[in-house]
């Protein structure tokens, strides 16, 4: 049951080194696509990552992603604004973070699924990391580094923890 899996979900910085099958990567990436977007615009592009080279600069030069050292896989989401820029006179501009929000989280939620674990490391908005990211992957400066997402078989196992805050709903009926 999905609620089981939100439930159960957290950041996992602790992973042992077993890769990632390309079958769980696809089911990965393919669970990120069926998220929505504004005027389906699907705003973003994912680079998956299994070279350990590569997952060490990036934990090189990302303060809050040290787990890359360890992760067996990590996916970059690259938003690419431009794909909302005139869709429906102007109407789905601007809606890229929300999306690649969305399809984020549902990258969590299937890592999950699948028994892996999974951290969001953010980039965006921060500009000298979205630099660094760049130069690290070879992006262009109309593909914006969204975030890193470090994804392996779990080596710790956090406890669920409720987050449900009454003091934060207003109820309006």
């Amino acid at each position: 049951m999905i609620a089981d899996v939100i439930l159960s979900r957290r950041s996992i910085r602790v992973f042992k080194e077993t890769p990632v099958t390309k079958e769980q990567i696809k089911s990965l990436l393919e669970a990120a696509m069926l998220s929505p977007s504004a005027c389906n615009t699907r705003p973003w592009r994912f680079i998956a990552i299994t070279n350990r080279q590569v997952l060490n600069q990036l934990a090189d030069v990302h303060n809050w992603a040290k787990m890359l050292y360890k992760a067996p896989l990590a996916i970059v989401m690259v938003a690419l604004p431009e794909k909302q820029d005139g869709v429906q006179n102007g109407l789905a501009e601007g809606y890229w973070p929300q999306d690649c929000g969305a399809a984020t989280e549902n990258i969590l939620l299937q890592a999950e699924a699948l028994g892996l674990g999974s951290c969001w490391c953010g980039v965006y908005p921060k500009a000298p990391l979205m630099k660094a990211v760049r130069e690290v992957l070879g992006l262009g400066e109309s593909e914006t580094p969204f975030n890193i997402i470090a994804i392996g078989e779990k080596d710790e196992s956090p406890k669920p923890r409720g987050r449900y805050e009454e003091e934060k709903v207003t109820w309006v009926e």
